[in-house]
């Protein structure tokens, strides 16, 4: 299987230089490939391939030598980004959705560039980079495997390695237990076995601290240094908020998949809930589907299973009898008037997924 390890990058102010020239350069090909596309959809009625852009580098090369000095494993995937771009648009036509064309990329909409072969090499503290030299890397866990692809990103100031590597299964020992989550707002996750995982909020604690940055902005003249910088220090504040997210959803999905073989979890239509404006912004700050996604994905490397039912009435129905008992979202506690059976709302509601899930499988 494969996984992905993101490490900090230090390079020099000429690496960086090196870097950014890289960026600009994928991206200026980047947006030539796609017109070049629109155009000749156009004019011959055609869509231009994968392989026949390709061919073209060699020729590209010569014309523009400022791409020589660029590795060519990374033209090489500009071509292939811009075709998997392609292949999403129609799958989202024939799906019926949104089709969102593939945009030309502004000066900041190019973040990263994917050597997917031979131009890479991590050689104690440094990665070395081909075009680009022996970059300082922070190692801060071992990697273990066959590192396939380097991806380097540009974000807010910082650079990153994104390594994605090939690794065996490591199966976990087998616990012979089994659970069902329920995902809420106020707590994260509740748990059949009586579990209660809190939600950090981390968005709505730094809520005061992001107007302020909001504003700061907006005072500031369009296009002058001291706007740049005030953006700057506002999506530095967004991305450690989606950090300390990340770092919350890791801890509890590792716990699930340690203890637990089977997982039951909610099969949550994410995106027609946040229509609720009342409820959105709680939503998006509980991250349901980042921590389904991380459970799913350990418990595969950890050879156990996750299972999404759906919660149609789970928070309804009495896990110890099965009839439904409406309830208000004000109410709490579940007591079922036909069996007496009472329980906290959100652990009846947990039995009931993990007893779907159970018939499920």
């Amino acid at each position: 299987m494969l996984r992905t390890y993101k490490f900090r990058l230090y390079p020099k102010p000429e690496q960086q230089e090196r870097i950014d020239f890289t960026l600009e350069r994928c991206r200026l090909l980047y947006n030539r490939l796609l017109a070049e596309r629109i155009h000749t959809y156009w004019t011959e009625a055609k869509t231009l391939s994968y392989y026949e852009q390709k061919k073209t580098l060699p020729a590209r090369k010569k014309a523009i030598p400022a791409l020589k000095e660029v590795h060519s494993q990374v033209l090489q995937n500009v071509v292939e980004r811009l075709d998997k771009a392609y292949q999403a648009f129609y799958r989202r036509v024939q799906n019926g959705g949104k089709t969102g064309f593939p945009r030309f990329k502004g000066e900041s909409r190019y973040r990263s560039f994917t050597d997917p072969q031979s131009g890479f090499s991590v050689e104690g503290k440094y990665l070395k980079l081909s075009k680009i030299g022996e970059v300082r890397i922070r190692l801060h866990r071992q990697i273990a495997g066959t590192i396939k692809t380097c991806s380097i990103v540009k974000k807010n100031g910082r650079y990153y390695a994104c390594l994605a590597v090939e690794q065996a299964l490591k199966p976990l020992p087998k616990t012979g237990k089994e659970v069902g989550v329920d995902l809420g707002i106020k707590p994260l996750a509740v748990t059949s076995d009586e579990q209660f995982f809190a939600s950090p909020h981390h968005l709505r604690r730094s809520e005061r601290r992001l107007k302020q940055l909001q504003r700061l902005i907006s005072k500031r003249k369009k296009g002058s240094h001291r706007r740049k910088k005030a953006i700057r220090l506002l999506a530095r504040m967004h991305e450690k908020i989606a950090n300390q997210r990340k770092d919350y959803t890791h801890q509890i999905s590792h716990q699930l998949v340690k203890r637990f073989d089977l997982i039951a979890l909610e099969d949550l239509n994410v995106q027609g809930m946040v229509k609720n404006h009342h409820l959105a912004k709680s939503i998006v700050d509980a991250g349901w589907r980042q921590l389904v996604q991380y459970t799913t994905y350990k418990a595969e490397s950890a050879g156990k299973r996750v299972v999404q039912v759906n919660p149609h009435q789970t928070s309804q129905r009495c896990a110890s009898c099965g009839e439904i008992v409406k309830k208000t979202l004000a109410e709490r506690v579940h007591r079922c008037p036909f069996c007496g059976y009472e329980q906290d709302r959100d652990v009846n509601a947990a039995i009931n997924i993990l007893q779907l899930a159970r018939k499920a499988s």
